[in-house]
């Protein structure tokens, strides 16, 4: 209905009661009666935004109700954008974590490890839908950075003054990488400083190939040295720890080493898996998405800069490890 028509009803609607034409126009009209006055507050609501907007460009005092409503509106829009979206079930390929993943700790054995263990059903085609540590890349494109370790990162990192590398030898690396839902997301690295520049080389050709990475971040001291889980997946490069099994340092402690999917990509060293639950994955005959294959996308970026891969090892199996020396 015309706003004009709805104005004219209203006008009758105010009459003096005594009137027999405004009592009949009031029996005609009561259910519009309720139709007028919801519009008519909708309509008030729209012209204190507008008259909140028009006042700010023109640089006009806002009337302080008028700005007190916008300010509930803001505060509303405000609360809703915060609220926790649901989880998707599934993108692309890809499916939430199990509830379980990273938080059954495996027994050790008495040879001082756990051993490995029948990969579960949810995870032997492992597809998890990445969790963003970081920002994603707004833009849906390849963008790196490198800097200096800030001092924040280098404390949450398993850097000590014990580590056979200088923190100021040390660089910051953000890069973005494309998960097993097949969406770019921002991951983060700590590298050896004459490695930095080569690293983001070889991400940017695995973003560009779609090579899918479940996640990618720092990890601490206190996580390197948990119970296992034995289904932790987790691409990194610095690790401050000794090599498997020895007492010298890992090329990981150095900045000069990378772990690229553990769990499409395990070690193995005789009846030693790990992670201790991937063994799924032990038989590289069945291609899966993120496993590093002789010849495809992950081990030809390594070579392009000269980096060696652990699956070419004879006397063990470390298809998730890339080195800058072989070691």
């Amino acid at each position: 209905m015309p706003l004009t028509r709805e104005k004219a009803i209203l006008a009758r609607m105010r009459a003096p009661e005594d009137s027999s034409s405004a009592r009949h126009t009031v029996r005609l009209d009561g259910r519009l009666r309720r139709r007028v006055g919801a519009r008519a507050a909708g309509l008030v609501a729209v012209a204190v935004l507008l008259g909140s907007a028009v006042s700010g460009c023109a640089g006009t005092p806002v009337p302080p109700k008028a700005d007190k409503q916008a300010e509930t509106v803001t505060a509303s829009l405000t609360m809703r954008a915060a609220l926790p979206r649901p989880t998707p079930t599934r993108i692309g390929n890809a499916t939430p974590a199990p509830s379980w993943l990273g938080t059954r700790v495996l027994p050790v054995g008495p040879q001082g490890y756990a051993a490995a263990q029948p990969t579960p059903p949810e995870l032997r085609n492992r597809s998890i839908i990445t969790v963003d540590d970081l920002p994603p890349p707004a833009d849906g494109r390849f963008h790196a950075t490198v800097q200096a370790v800030p001092a924040g990162v280098l404390a949450r990192s398993s850097w000590t003054k014990k580590c056979p590398i200088a923190a100021a030898d040390l660089r910051y690396l953000t890069v973005s990488f494309r998960g097993f839902d097949g969406r770019a997301h921002t991951g983060e690295l700590l590298a050896n400083a004459r490695v930095a520049d080569d690293l983001v080389t070889v991400f940017k050709r695995l973003f560009a190939a779609g090579f899918p990475i479940e996640r990618m971040r720092i990890s601490s001291a206190a996580e390197l040295n948990a119970p296992s889980t034995g289904d932790a997946n987790t691409t990194e490069v610095f690790a401050c720890r000794p090599v498997r099994g020895r007492k010298g340092w890992s090329q990981h402690a150095y900045g000069l080493a990378v772990d690229l999917n553990p769990f499409q990509n395990p070690y193995r060293k005789g009846k030693v898996v790990l992670p201790e639950l991937a063994t799924a994955y032990l038989d590289r005959a069945e291609t899966r998405p993120g496993m590093a294959q002789p010849r495809e996308q992950a081990v030809q970026a390594f070579a392009a800069i000269g980096w060696e891969w652990g699956g070419d090892y004879r006397s063990l199996k470390d298809y998730m490890h890339f080195s800058a020396t072989g070691g």
